[in-house]
């Protein structure tokens, strides 16, 4: 087996990885970095440019797993690309938003590339996706190969409780096996409930180390920190301040969402409408209407019907009146500029009446990581079209992840018992915390950090 890591940086980035297992080539998600911009954003092609490539899966649809994919299946226009179901519905949606946002950033930003894709080939692309139920093994290598005689390696998706639709990829020879975790999370959110990875177990492990560096605190809950959050959404509406929660428009909106609606259910939040973007609003519909094909809590829990969810029109947000008391649960989670969050966020941090929360990650390069970075009351560069700004408004950071902790996946990793394991999508010091864990508690468990572009053999 040969295993080649296409991330084009060595943390967190455009997650790619090709599989080379007995003959048969696949890639294994075809993400963007969300810190670069145009060609510079794309996994290492160039590096597979010669593989005559059988199958693309995706393990779910965030940006940096999947916002390449046409540009892989222009590369590789023989390749089938497989994801789950549920991301079938969601996949078009988030790849035409991408060109929007692409076309949008070439002229006003001035990247030339952009957009790197076009709606048409979006569309073209889109008969090669093919969608499958979690938990059905299914062959993946091409036709021509299977009638030469080679043995058909197959693929299963395990439901990865990260986002509607994420899933870990098994890849099963007919020697060796290899596990996929993409991200995963291994404990329930208000809405998705737990990955179901039980009975995984493969010779090789390609695993997410994203909260490595993150020590949960003693006697830390999911449950204190939502009723923590719900808390100080109600002290700011008291003093007649708005909230601004930036989020991701897929998860991370309507795992919120669906936390507001249950406060204002049971009378702990006052029912007000709630403003959202418009992509969000969309992957809350298929939240919404996929609720039957989920692993989920709350089945019955319909956010469109549950709340008043306004999209505000272009500008909008730019003008209306802040005082009194407004829920924003607005894209994008790390206030990247041009966006609704970004501008909002203008408008709020100078006001001491307002509030932001964060609850997910947001990067210590951007606008939304300078902002949690700042003291109360400091000066500090918000970003180039916003400049400086003295941080006023009350700032606070909520535990809410839709990642595995890092005591959860080391014991996962105990579980599946690879002889190798590959360290991925993390940080250097993330990374680091899992190679030192897994050789004290294994030692001989073969640990290797792939760096952009190194092949593998194992």
């Amino acid at each position: 087996m040969r295993i080649v890591n296409l991330n084009p940086d060595t943390g967190i980035g455009a997650s790619a990885w090709f599989v080379d297992i007995e003959g048969n080539k696949i890639l294994l998600d075809a993400g963007s970095h969300p810190k670069r911009d145009g060609l510079e954003a794309l996994p290492l092609y160039s590096l597979i440019a010669k593989e005559e490539l059988d199958a693309i899966a995706i393990t779910h649809c965030h940006h940096d797993h999947v916002g390449s994919l046409p540009v892989a299946a222009r590369h590789f226009p023989k390749a089938h690309v497989l994801m789950t179901e549920l991301s079938y519905f969601i996949i078009e949606r988030v790849l035409h938003n991408s060109v929007n946002v692409m076309a949008r950033q070439r002229d006003e930003l001035g990247i030339k590339e952009y957009p790197l894709y076009t709606h048409n080939e979006v569309d073209e692309i889109a008969a090669l996706f093919q969608g499958f139920k979690y938990n059905r093994e299914v062959e993946w290598a091409s036709f021509q190969k299977s009638r030469a005689g080679f043995l058909s390696p197959t693929l299963e998706f395990y439901d990865a409780g990260h986002a509607l639709g994420s899933a870990g990829v098994m890849l099963r020879g007919d020697k060796q096996s290899v596990f996929y975790t993409g991200d995963v999370c291994f404990h329930d959110q208000t809405l998705l409930r737990s990955a179901r990875f039980e009975d995984v177990k493969a010779d090789v492990l390609i695993l997410e180390t994203t909260r490595g560096d993150r020590q949960i605190p003693e006697g830390f809950t999911r449950a204190a920190e939502a009723d923590r959050l719900a808390a100080a959404i109600q002290r700011v509406l008291e003093r007649k301040g708005s909230v601004l929660l930036p989020t991701f428009a897929l998860g991370r909106t309507q795992e919120i969402l669906a936390q507001l609606a249950i406060l204002m259910s049971e009378g702990k939040l006052q029912r007000q409408p709630i403003y959202i973007g418009g992509l969000g609003r969309v992957f809350t519909e298929i939240y919404d209407l996929q609720a039957h094909r989920s692993y989920r809590q709350h089945i019955n829990l319909k956010l469109t019907e549950a709340l008043n969810l306004i999209v505000p029109e272009r500008g909008q947000t730019e003008q209306m009146r802040l005082g009194g008391g407004r829920l924003f649960v607005i894209t994008a989670g790390m206030m990247t500029e041009k966006t609704p969050a970004h501008e909002l966020a203008l408008r709020m941090v100078e006001d001491e009446r307002m509030a932001i929360f964060f609850v997910g990650y947001a990067d210590p390069s951007t606008p939304g990581g300078r902002l949690k970075a700042a003291k109360p009351g400091e000066k500090f560069f918000f970003s180039p079209s916003g400049g400086e700004l003295t941080k006023k408004c009350e700032v606070q950071d909520f535990d809410l992840t839709a990642h595995a902790n890092r005591d959860e996946l080391l014991d996962f990793v105990g579980r599946v018992s690879p002889h190798t394991v590959l360290l991925g999508h993390g940080e250097e010091a993330s990374r680091q915390w899992f190679e030192q864990q897994i050789k004290a508690r294994w030692p001989k468990m073969k640990v290797i950090q792939p760096t952009p572009g190194l092949s593998v053999e194992v």
